[in-house]
């Protein structure tokens, strides 16, 4: 297997199983020691760290209890020492990359070649366990001890807990220690197995299954031992007092970590039976286990219970077009801070309008909300997140690019999303109309269409004067037809058809596509350039020949009147939920500033032409 020509994210179980089969000798050598025992001690020292981790980085009193209890210790037991510290001697104390992390995991393979499975990767968690919670025993009292002192200052425990370091690398180690913990969790996930393929050995149907499921558990300990290497390494880098630059390529190679425990997650090990592995099917109304998005690219519809019936209406279509490509699945998982009854029957009536897969349950645990809201920036509003069969992150919400160009869209990745913007350039509005309404609009070449919207005062003066131009005899002559649209809001404010809101949803859809691929053309000036008359109560308008655009102005442009000389008008544009998202400086679309940024973006011209954005 040649890993340094393939990345280890794109390598198929056949190519990892074999490069690792070669390193395996079949023999009984794993049991000269209890490896249950060693996998409780492991997982004790584990939680012990993570307890005082968190009571540094919370500032709270420790409540771990340092004692034995709960410990499961055979009385024969004898700690494979020699095998431990020969294991951590192969990490690399420099960022390794994948091809470095891979040698790595191999080498220690090849020292533990006479354990069984299950036994190499406790043993490569319990080496890792050692260095890391002796590094955080001494944290713990080197305020109180001075050997604790002296050995946290040679382990660099007084790096990492300056309060500018910690401030700046505490979010990587609390990553490190939420990948160590779900660690935990896959070895204890293969022990689980090994424990129903012996329960059920009777039961052929059972054992059929579990058998296929065994077959993975030689993939799973290598990303087990390629987790450790590569969280033993950070360790090193973290408490580490290089430059900046180096600490930025500690906090990348992070990542990987967390890559390989999505691998992990998603793939073969089906863990204990209970209720939060259940899903709900739509279009059948039965639950079935979440084994089947397993090895599937996976659409996660992510929303609160807040949201409108026009998303569920957006994504059917996809729903349908992929439905007969088995490749593909949609997952809508609710995000809700506290349950009620409401909210649950809520739930209900938003899932039975849903036809693909959803949560099995309301109030189901669903892990990794944290990571959702940070990560992934979730802040209430629906996104879809789409993932490869590797778990990879392939867009961090195609919702957008859905809302634009439906199915066209597929598969929905970052890439095909460029593709679309590239071959928009002056089609672009009614590209976003088309999104709105297929029906809505018929582009012929030689047809024109005014879209407008102000108050009403002068959106009246502008539909009479449009309309006096459309019934001029010399355009009717010319047999040229020209459309007028109006952009209003719902005077009832009754939750109906709000052509409005829709309307300007579209256009702040086309800034985010555009801000997020760093796209700064002409596309997103015109795209700025109309967003900065969304509340300009002086009125604007939009002309469209065929499917082209022609010209956006302003109502004083468009009605033909000039602005006084005292005085000028500012420009500002609001992005809802912009943040994290939008570039941190946009430059003005009339003069060429770089516009002040607070919640909106603004600029009054009054400023030297700054350069463009690159």
């Amino acid at each position: 297997m040649e890993a340094s020509k393939k990345s280890l994210f794109a390598m198929s179980d056949a190519e990892i199983l074999e490069g690792i089969y070669a390193t395996h000798e079949a023999s009984h050598d794993h049991n000269s020691f209890d490896v249950h025992s060693l996998f409780s001690i492991t997982q004790s020292i584990i939680t012990g760290s993570k307890h005082i981790v968190d009571s540094i980085d919370q500032k709270v009193p420790q409540v771990y209890a340092e004692n034995m209890g709960g410990i499961t210790i055979a009385p024969s037991f004898s700690t494979p020492l020699c095998v431990l510290k020969s294991i951590f001697r192969e990490v690399p104390c420099k960022a390794p990359g994948e091809k470095n992390a891979h040698d790595a995991t191999l080498k220690i393979l090849s020292k533990v070649s006479k354990y069984s499975w299950e036994a190499k990767a406790v043993l490569s968690l319990a080496a890792f366990s050692l260095e890391y919670g002796e590094f955080w025993l001494n944290a713990q009292h080197q305020q109180s001890e001075q050997l604790a002192k002296s050995l946290a200052f040679l382990k660099g425990v007084p790096i990492l807990l300056k309060p500018e370091n910690f401030k700046q690398r505490g979010r990587a180690v609390t990553d490190l220690n939420n990948v160590i913990m779900s660690t935990l969790q896959v070895i204890d996930c293969i022990f689980q197995l090994e424990k129903l393929s012996i329960t059920y050995d009777d039961v052929k149907e059972l054992r059929e299954t579990l058998a296929k499921a065994r077959k993975y558990i030689s993939v799973n300990v290598y990303w087990c031992i390629i987790t450790t290497v590569a969280c033993a390494t950070n360790i090193t880098l973290l408490t580490s007092d290089e430059e900046v630059t180096d600490l930025h390529e500690a906090q990348k190679l992070l990542q990987t970590p967390t890559e390989i425990m999505d691998l992990m997650k998603h793939n073969h090990i089906p863990c204990k039976d209970n209720p939060e592995t259940k899903i709900f099917h739509g279009s059948t109304n039965k639950e079935v286990r979440v084994d089947i998005l397993r090895t599937k690219n996976v659409l996660l519809f992510i929303s609160s219970l807040e949201i409108s019936e026009d998303y569920i209406a957006r994504l059917k279509p996809i729903y349908d077009f992929i439905k007969d490509n088995n490749e593909y699945k949609i997952f809508w998982i609710p995000i809700v801070e506290k349950w009620t009854k409401d909210l649950e029957h809520k739930f209900k009536n938003l899932r039975a309008k849903m036809p693909w897969y959803t949560v099995g349950r309301a109030g189901a645990h669903i892990a990794g909300i944290k990571e959702i809201k940070e990560d992934w920036n979730f802040n209430g509003k629906p996104m879809l997140v789409v993932l490869n069969t590797k778990s990879q992150l392939q867009h961090f919400n195609a919702l957008r690019m859905i809302w634009i160009w439906g199915c066209q869209a597929f598969p929905f990745t970052q890439e095909k999303e460029e593709q679309l913007l590239l071959s928009l350039q002056d089609t672009w509005f009614s590209a976003l109309m088309d999104g709105i309404n297929t029906k809505l609009f018929k582009w012929r070449k030689d047809d024109y269409i005014f879209f407008y919207g102000g108050d009403s005062v002068w959106t009246n003066q502008f539909k009479e004067k449009a309309t006096a131009l459309i019934n001029d005899e010399i355009i009717k002559e010319s047999k040229i037809s020209i459309a007028l649209y109006l952009v209003e809001k719902n005077a009832n404010n009754d939750g109906g058809d709000d052509s409005f809101s829709t309307f300007w949803s579209a256009i702040e859809t086309m800034f985010h596509i555009k801000v997020i691929s760093k796209q700064i053309d002409d596309v997103i000036k015109q795209v700025q350039k109309l967003l900065s008359y969304k509340d300009d109560k002086s009125g604007w308008a939009v002309l469209i020949q065929g499917r082209k655009l022609v010209a956006i102005g302003a109502g004083s442009t468009i009605m033909g009147r000039r602005l006084k000389k005292t005085g000028h008008v500012c420009s500002c544009f609001s992005i809802p939920g912009a943040t994290g998202s939008t570039l941190e400086a946009m430059v003005c679309y009339e003069c060429g500033n770089v516009m002040e940024a607070f919640f909106s973006y603004k600029c009054c011209h009054d400023k030297k032409k700054a350069p463009l954005i690159t």
